[in-house]
């Protein structure tokens, strides 16, 4: 996937170009520090070194020049669906559309890719409504998603909201239940009171 460069118009100078990319093993270091800074405040799950580097694959980051000014990952999880997840944006410079940047770049790989849908799990439903996506309830998703929420110290009070972007006029939510009848569904969890 190419760079995309978008002028960044509410940073302060006019020169700062915001190139969106797929992320490289270099960028681990300034991820990490973007993500667990948002995992130290109980809004994101941290990420250690041996994670990201996994997973690098799965992200695209947005910047300025040398600053990451943000970040978000497409993680497959059936051959038609893919969570955009780990979105994060320096806190110095939010709602100035580089979230929307990232996920408008996580949209283009996941149709490149064929995708059906994409989901997220968020605290902001009113960002991922503005870019097309609408709520769920959580138990709709494929239980394949559950698997992190498992490590999650939040699992039995989740407090997240589940949204999804249908990128296909014939997408239908399919539950694991209906493709696996053998699995185990888990239950919907709500926040305790």
């Amino acid at each position: 996937m190419a760079s995309i460069i978008y002028p960044v118009r509410s940073v302060p100078t006019d020169s700062i170009q915001l190139t969106v990319r797929k992320a490289a093993m270099r960028d681990i270091h300034p991820l990490l520090k973007l993500i667990n800074g948002y995992a130290s405040e109980g809004i994101m799950l941290p990420r250690t070194e041996f994670e990201m580097s996994e997973n690098i694959r799965d992200f695209s980051v947005a910047y300025a020049g040398p600053q990451l000014l943000g970040c978000g990952a497409l993680h497959y999880y059936t051959p038609t669906s893919g969570e955009v997840r780990s979105l994060a944006v320096d806190p110095n410079i939010k709602a100035r559309g580089i979230g929307k940047r990232v996920v408008e770049a996580l949209e283009k790989e996941a149709l490149e890719n064929e995708l059906h849908a994409i989901f997220a799990f968020t605290y902001v439903p009113e960002f991922f409504r503005r870019l097309g996506f609408q709520e769920v309830e959580r138990g709709e998703l494929p239980l394949k998603v559950w698997k992190d929420c498992l490590r999650c110290p939040k699992f039995h009070c989740c407090d997240e909201i589940a949204v999804v972007k249908p990128l296909r006029p014939d997408f239908v939510l399919q539950t694991d239940t209906e493709t696996d009848a053998n699995l185990i569904q888990l239950p919907h969890l709500k926040p305790t009171l």
